[in-house]
């Protein structure tokens, strides 16, 4: 290979670095794109807060028909095309989070990095008229320089010395890396938003008590999402149960849970409620709903058997649950019975639909003849089932986050000193707290003058 075709091979393959240095990284590090990105992933967060997540097509056609449209716009097919009914998993809410974290990366990389390098490399003032461009500066008849660093270190400086006359002083520098951390908690915490869409799901069961079950709803996943740590156990909800209040409201719903391996055996165990879930194997159970799975019922002398209850459409008027029992052996007639919660109240209806008594649980009733005894309301626990292995991600990019705003508070303070024969030149600046930094300045100034047995006045410049 020549050299001019090495030259023009070498000249061809900078052309990218060139034009990302000088076309896109000014773009990317731009701060009002950076705020611009950061509004529009607000708004869609706030949109898949707002509008149910991962719900059947079904129920979006319902709360949100086409005539009239929600806001005249937001209708089920909008949602649908646009992907609001899974916002955290679509591709383009996932590729705002990665062109927020490239801005942040190329911000980070092409000024907070630079910042603190310029933070740590000093240099030293030794002609008085470096001090002029001072942001505080002052001239003190003094002769000695030593008198200044104790002063300095009282103050928590640490100081740099190499000549007897000169002398350079800075504390906070921690400030300038705060900035780093906020960053790269930011940033931390988008990677554990794109991994638990990617990797995680969602599932719902609605489990009677006294039951045992292997976890198979799963209503949204990611693409990347694996089932398999759902293998191998099962859940069994040992009992469910509501308290209520005097008036009769819900109070809380418990459910007592146990998680079985493959043997049946019991490996864990934990009552839970609203806001205090089960946790196994990556596998988070919430308790979010609950329902009537079933009456224990009687006739006459019969073994006790458990019918299964089916919840009824009341049109959004509350919730009921219903079931038919046969009080012939033909089955040519039966009973209908109703119940709203597991406070044991039970109403009992003909065929006609006529209320023909009102019992509680433990409690008989005589129809047509046959003696109907109910012992017993069966609850049935709702649960969300949630898997999303980018939570411990997010919380350690919270954790970077807090920190980081906690550091960026320190001030980055410097001061200089120079000793020219009986004059001390001093002068100092900082990165924030303006104020509080002169007045320590001034505090450092009145204690050098007190030191000294001249009486001449300190003149003090303010650029």
């Amino acid at each position: 290979m020549t050299l001019e075709n090495t030259t023009s091979e070498i000249s061809w393959w900078s052309i990218p670095g060139r034009f990302l240095r000088r076309e896109v990284l000014p773009v990317l590090t731009n701060l009002k794109l950076a705020i611009a990105l950061l509004l529009i992933i607000a708004l869609f967060s706030v949109t898949g807060t707002v509008i149910e997540q991962g719900q059947s097509p079904g129920f979006y056609q319902a709360n949100y028909p086409e005539h009239p449209a929600l806001f005249g716009f937001l209708s089920w097919k909008v949602i649908q095309v646009v992907g609001l009914d899974h916002v955290y998993r679509t591709w383009w809410f996932l590729g705002l989070l990665i062109l927020f974290g490239t801005s942040l990366t190329a911000c980070t990389f092409t000024r907070q990095l630079p910042a603190l390098k310029t933070a740590q490399r000093w240099k030293y003032f030794d002609e008085p008229r470096q001090f002029q461009k001072l942001a505080l500066s002052a001239e003190l008849n003094i002769s000695s320089l030593n008198a200044l660093t104790p002063i300095l270190q009282k103050q928590r400086y640490r100081i740099f010395q190499e000549k007897d006359d000169i002398l350079y002083a800075r504390k906070g520098i921690v400030g300038r890396i705060g900035p780093i951390i906020v960053h790269i908690g930011i940033v931390t915490i988008l990677l554990g938003g794109i991994l638990g869409a990617m990797t995680g799901f969602i599932a719902q069961e609605m489990v009677g008590s006294g039951d045992t079950f292997q976890v198979t709803n799963i209503i949204d996943a990611g693409p990347w999402a694996s089932p398999k740590v759902l293998k191998d156990w099962s859940v069994r909800v040992n009992r469910f149960w509501i308290d209520y209040t005097p008036t009769g409201g819900i109070d809380q719903f418990y459910s007592d849970m146990s998680v079985l391996n493959k043997e049946g055996k019991e490996v864990d165990h934990k009552k839970i409620f609203v806001n205090e879930p089960l946790r196994y194997n990556g596998v988070t159970f919430y308790q979010t709903d609950w329902g009537i799975a079933g009456v224990k019922v009687q006739f006459n002398n019969s073994p006790i058997f458990q019918l299964p209850m089916g919840q009824l459409d009341t049109k959004g008027k509350g919730r009921l649950w219903g079931t038919w029992i046969p009080i012939k052996p033909d089955l040519s007639e039966g009973v209908s019975l109703i119940a709203k919660d597991l406070q044991g109240m039970v109403l009992i209806y003909d065929a006609t639909g006529k209320l023909i008594n009102t019992i509680r649980a433990g409690m008989s009733a005589k129809i047509n003849g046959v003696n109907l005894k109910i012992h017993e309301l069966v609850g049935s626990t709702g649960l969300q089932i949630k898997v999303d292995p980018g939570i411990p991600v997010v919380y350690t990019g919270f954790a970077l986050l807090m920190l980081g705003v906690v550091m960026s508070y320190f001030s980055h303070s410097q001061i200089w000193a120079l000793q020219k024969g009986d004059r001390l030149y001093v002068g100092g600046k900082t990165n924030r707290a303006q104020v509080v930094f002169e007045r320590e300045v001034l505090q450092i100034l009145d204690q050098l003058s007190s030191q000294t047995t001249s009486n001449e006045a300190i003149s003090i410049e303010k650029c």
